[in-house]
């Protein structure tokens, strides 16, 4: 596909600096680009390669300024670099339709229009599937189980009985929705398991990654509100409660009962104990231990997690621990020396003159 400059700004809001006739045949990576394509820029620490890029022109920010270079300047360049791949895409991939014959499907199981369920998937008994919904090969859909419209299920998905969906959910191979909480209560000495009784709802519009696992609550519900966003290999245990517009980025491990306030965002790796609460707009940094709250709007780091400048000051002083063992040492070998000396000066520290006793 070729596409002129003027064309590519007009789709996505952006201001040209230099020349909008330039023809654009492809799009690439900023450091792989060559001449005739079109790449983006968005983080600070790769502004350099704006001066070695092949690239033809460059998706950039608003304020960007470069020599030699033609420019696309938009508010969020990674957002409008991901509708010209749209645009540039010959055709998207489509997904099948249809009800295979191997699929299994409850006799009382209801089905809206549209819907595909791919070869070997099962519907359980009373499962509702929405209006133009797929459901690829080998997933489970349990028992009173309700799915929105437009949702994507791709294989290998397992959702146990009485969970619900919203609409246009996507939820990746591997992932299991609704497995027991991890609950047990030891008796004389062995864990007696807790009944997990309750159930799982997704809101509008989220997306699950892959081997993602979401426990039902132990009597109520564990919830994933409208938006958020979740990565590979998360696990989120029962009775957790993550609102709006969240960020759960892959290996995060987040305890029973917390709960999670809207567009909060937690990062690779972090974990979470149980029966706290992040506040809304907070960020916790990667491999972060959090072991208390969180306040709303507020970065949190390190291992127990706190501020994030704090956790920054501490592990500065960390690094620098074998300089402070040296110095330390040092001190001591000049203390023993001083005490030493004191002592030596000290009264009466000679030998005593003994006096002959006269008779």
């Amino acid at each position: 596909m070729r596409k002129t400059l003027a064309e590519i700004a007009k789709l996505i809001e952006g201001e040209i600096v230099g020349d909008g006739n330039l023809v654009i045949t492809g799009l690439s990576g900023i450091k792989e680009a060559k001449e005739g394509d079109l790449t983006f820029i968005a983080n600070h620490k790769y502004f350099p390669l704006l001066e070695t890029t092949k690239a033809s022109a460059v998706i950039a920010p608003r304020n960007t300024a470069v020599k030699n270079k033609t420019l696309i300047r938009t508010e969020n360049p990674s957002l409008a670099f991901s509708r010209v791949v749209s645009l540039f895409s010959e055709e998207q991939p489509k997904h099948f339709s249809g009800v295979h014959k191997t699929a299994v499907i409850a006799d009382d199981a209801r089905l809206g229009k549209n819907v595909a369920i791919g070869p070997y998937a099962v519907i359980g008994n009373k499962a509702v599937i929405g209006d133009g919904t797929v459901i690829y090969s080998g997933c489970f859909i349990g028992e009173e189980t309700e799915i929105g419209r437009h949702c994507l299920i791709y294989p290998h998905v397992m959702v146990r009985e009485r969970t619900t969906l919203g609409n246009c959910v996507i939820i990746h191979s591997g992932t299991v929705i609704g497995a027991d909480g991890f609950g047990y209560t030891q008796v004389k000495g062995v864990h007696e398991k807790i009944p997990q009784v309750g159930s799982v709802s997704i809101e509008d519009d989220v997306e699950i990654g892959a081997n993602v696992t979401i426990d039902r609550a132990r009597f109520d519900k564990t919830i994933i509100g409208k938006g958020t966003k979740i990565d590979n290999l998360v696990q989120i245990a029962h009775n957790v409660i993550i609102g709006k517009h969240c960020l759960i980025i892959s290996q995060v491990g987040i305890s029973g009962s917390v709960e999670i306030k809207d567009s909060a965002t937690l990062a690779g790796q972090a974990g979470v104990v149980g029966h706290i609460t992040i506040g809304e707009g907070a960020v916790v940094a990667a491999q972060a231990c959090v072991t208390k709250s969180v306040p709303a709007h507020t970065t949190v780091s390190g291992y127990p997690a706190r501020p994030h400048d704090e956790a920054k000051h501490v592990s500065a002083c960390v690094q620098r621990l074998p300089e402070y063992v040296k110095k330390i040492n040092r001190l001591e070998a000049k203390i023993k020396t001083l005490e030493g000396k004191l002592k030596a000066k000290a009264p009466g520290s000679g030998k005593k003159k003994t006096a002959k006793r006269r008779k």
